[in-house]
């Protein structure tokens, strides 16, 4: 085994799911950690007999979940005003704010849900929906079914194949090839949703006038 497995699982094994929980929490807090990669490691070992699979999920989703609604206390509470303040630096108008507040408003809900499956806007989400304005309950019900559909589909998919523990260094080292195949899909896939969105608001201004 090499890469990220050399010391990610005998850290998962030793310190049991807590580790898990602590990286994913900190990872979807923005912080640069192999979240994604500790969680198919950990469920692939747990495909081993190494690791019980339930606390692997439970300690996945919980982590996914607490880390999201931090970013989001965070974005609420002081996000807005520092990217009203310093956003025109880099491009962000409050024209622009504006608009994306809107999309938020609209389509906030399935954004959050996708995101979970794109590095970056995984570990942003929490941020953006906070500064947003997008209330609450609507980010945490979001935010639990994505973490669920996020961490159920690599548990189940890496507890199997890690039930054959030669596969595991392969599976570990696949993760980069299936992201870069999902992530452009997911991203077009937002893309579309503006686009039509977008579309949609030009028309209903032409009727308009």
């Amino acid at each position: 085994m090499n890469g990220i497995g050399d010391w990610l699982i005998p850290t998962i094994q030793h310190y049991g799911p807590i580790a898990l929980f602590v990286c994913m929490t900190l990872e979807t807090l923005g912080l640069p950690l192999p979240g994604e990669s500790a969680l198919i490691a950990a469920a692939a070992a747990a495909g081993a007999s190494e690791i019980n699979i339930v606390w692997v999920a439970i300690a996945g989703f919980a982590g996914a979940v607490l880390g999201d609604n931090i970013g989001y206390l965070i974005g609420r509470h002081i996000g807005r005003r520092v990217i009203v303040s310093y956003g025109s630096k880099i491009g962000i108008t409050d024209e622009r704010y504006k608009r994306a507040e809107g999309k938020i408003e609209r389509h906030g809900f399935w954004i959050v849900i996708v995101s979970r499956f794109v590095v970056l806007l995984r570990q942003l989400n929490g941020l953006v929906a906070g500064s947003a304005g997008m209330p609450w309950p609507k980010f945490l019900l979001a935010n639990v079914i994505g973490a669920v559909l996020w961490v159920g589909a690599w548990c189940t998919a890496a507890y199997f194949l890690g039930r054959a523990a030669d596969r595991l260094p392969a599976l570990l080292h696949s993760v980069k090839w299936i992201s870069i195949v999902a992530i452009p899909i997911v991203i077009l896939g937002v893309i579309a949703l503006f686009y039509f969105d977008r579309r949609r608001e030009r028309n209903g201004s032409g009727k308009i006038a």
